[in-house]
């Protein structure tokens, strides 16, 4: 029986990946981070190590013992816990002092490039899961006014300026003006404060970063990615068509539907290419 590992972050994706790969008669062995991952992750595999941020010889080891050669790595860690409950064992220790700072892209590489030279490749998150990859198009009922697209196209370039430097992977636009910018508090927090400012009438947009190693952290909305945007009165959703994750597509559809909250997956060539006149 084929089998995989799963190193697993937040949210609901973990489940989802560990769901789909049984279904498909692959065995999944996790490794799972304590108050991050949803513990409803037991049910769905054959095998799971709780470990701490950190505790990178335990994922290595685990994996070995269990006889696993392909991963992947799926749901994020919130920073602030890496600033302030970060364990790092020797392995970690050793890692980080080669790669001199916390920056997402170059954490998640050094792990991998560690994983791989212990014989287990990682490959890509949305294995098995290419249908919750959407091609370029309107997913909901209402398209995006051309005012709302005006943004879009604004507030993809930004975020991909934004990107190159790893900051984050979303912003929030209203009449062509940047509201608030991704920082380690994550999207919903983003909105949430974006929506102080603004008062409504916002536009989010989320989009992969320039530097972006597609096996892992890709940029993911779902349900709650709405429930934030109805709560400050949002007006639409973009993402960059073929490298974002949508979780529970249709219930996430249907609220959108029901807030009438434009959802588009963008193709990158026409947003970069700027706003029509």
């Amino acid at each position: 029986m084929e089998r995989i590992g799963l190193i697993a972050g937040s949210g609901r994706f973990p489940v989802l990946f560990a769901e789909t790969a049984r279904r498909r008669g692959v065995e999944v062995i996790a490794v799972a981070h304590r108050d991050e991952t949803d513990p409803e992750l037991e049910r769905v595999v054959v095998g799971i190590t709780w470990v701490y941020p950190g505790e990178l010889g335990t994922i290595i080891t685990a994996l070995k013992e269990a006889g696993v050669r392909r991963t992947v790595m799926v749901g994020g860690i919130a920073k602030p816990r890496l600033f302030r409950e970060l364990r790092p064992d020797a392995r970690a220790v050793a890692m980080f002092a080669r790669c001199g700072q916390l920056r997402d892209d170059i954490v998640l590489r050094a792990v991998a490039a560690e994983l791989e030279a212990e014989g287990i490749a990682v490959v890509a998150s949305t294995l098995y899961l290419q249908e919750i990859v959407p091609a370029a198009g309107v997913l909901g009922s209402r398209a995006p006014t051309e005012a709302e697209w005006n943004d879009i196209r604004f507030g993809f370039r930004a975020a991909k300026v934004i990107g190159q430097f790893d900051i984050g992977q979303s912003v929030v636009v209203r009449s062509g003006a940047v509201i608030a910018v991704e920082g380690i508090e994550g999207t919903d927090a983003t909105i949430w404060r974006a929506g102080q400012l603004a008062n409504g009438d916002v536009v989010l947009v989320k989009v992969c970063k320039p530097t972006q190693d597609t096996r892992f952290d890709l940029p993911a909305v779902g349900p709650g990615t709405i429930r934030a945007l109805a709560e400050v009165r949002g007006r639409a959703l973009a993402m960059e068509a073929g490298r974002t994750i949508t979780l529970d597509r249709a219930e996430m559809i249907a609220l959108a539907d029901a807030h009438e909250i434009a959802i588009v997956a963008v193709d990158p060539g026409e947003c970069m290419a700027g706003p029509r006149p």
